[in-house]
């Protein structure tokens, strides 16, 4: 373990950078997420000694006319929740956050916020926490592990919790996989779609979605495509959010008939996200036109997911 910088003095900037996750896959209810070549990139500067103001934050791209930019920002927090864990005072920090991951969009912001500013406080501190230890802090701080999970550890992450204990399993991705995004306009916000829930399911919904977690993982492992279809299907947490963005089955459709491997809301959404290989810019438009024509505008993105979490920027 590298000995921890004293914090009181002035350090040399730095970036890290924070991707952009997806949870779910379809049946994977909070216990899944996977990590997007989409990355929020926050630059670390030492507040000049004797400044009036400890820290600032600057807020650009999303989220820039309505984050917070006092001690209440989520990236702030999260800096602060380490050094407190290190018993150390967190030195003065003038912090940049360039934004492109959409809030309330099923995409993870948050998720980046709280990744970002915990490597940028580990850093700060030496390292003196490992990956697994971020990750504890982690969904401590956003209250549930799955996006956080991919966001720290980068990849596709399957995290269960067992009291205060995580455990998390990665799971290889085929290289020529691809992540096709309509990105809606309008927002879901977790807490009403969380709302929208059940307290209780069926038997029969449990054993459909306990088999098609278990597909998923041998799809993706295995390399085989043909499972995806089949095993992003869900019964748990989809068809009761269904009604906050009713236009999610008319897209479904239209990737699956684009070419689609397999198709689901990301995270609880808005964002609906068509797993690829070949055919995006097909898969991109059809889904599209199936939201345009129901009067739902957005955009798309293409992207792919990404093994890495977040990271300083030049660092391993």
């Amino acid at each position: 373990m590298a000995d921890p910088y004293n914090v009181m003095d002035s350090f040399q900037p730095f970036e890290v950078v924070a991707p952009a996750t997806t949870a779910n896959l379809g049946p994977g209810f909070d216990c899944l997420g996977m990590a997007l070549d989409l990355w929020n990139r926050l630059e670390v500067v030492p507040v000049p000694a004797g400044s009036p103001e400890l820290s600032s934050v600057e807020i650009v791209g999303e989220g820039e006319d309505e984050l917070a930019s006092d001690a209440s920002n989520l990236t702030i927090r999260a800096l602060r929740f380490l050094f407190d864990e290190a018993g150390l005072e967190m030195p003065g920090l003038r912090l940049r956050c360039q934004n492109v991951i959409p809030l309330s969009r099923g995409m993870g912001s948050s998720a980046a916020a709280i990744a970002g500013g915990l490597v940028a406080a580990n850093h700060l501190c030496g390292h003196q926490y490992s990956r697994n230890e971020l990750l504890e802090m982690a969904a401590t701080i956003e209250g549930h592990p799955d996006n956080v999970a991919a966001a720290v550890l980068g990849g596709l992450q399957l995290v269960v919790s067992d009291g205060p204990q995580l455990y998390t399993a990665p799971i290889p991705v085929p290289e020529e996989i691809q992540a096709v995004l309509f990105i809606p306009e309008a927002r879901i916000a977790t807490s009403d779609a969380r709302a929208v829930l059940p307290g209780q399911v069926s038997v029969a919904d449990a054993v459909f979605n306990m088999g098609r977690v278990a597909l998923l993982v041998a799809g993706m492992s295995l390399d085989r495509p043909e499972y995806l279809d089949v095993a992003t299907q869900d019964r748990l947490h989809q068809p009761y959010r269904q009604p906050l963005f009713p236009a999610i089955k008319l897209i479904f459709a239209a990737a699956r008939d684009a070419g689609a491997l397999g198709v689901f809301l990301s995270g609880s959404g808005s964002t609906v996200l068509a797993l690829t290989r070949g055919r995006e810019m097909t898969v991109a438009y059809e889904m599209f036109e199936a939201a345009r024509l129901t009067g739902v505008s957005g955009k798309v993105e293409i992207t792919r997911p990404t093994s890495r979490g977040a990271h300083v920027v030049g660092k391993d």
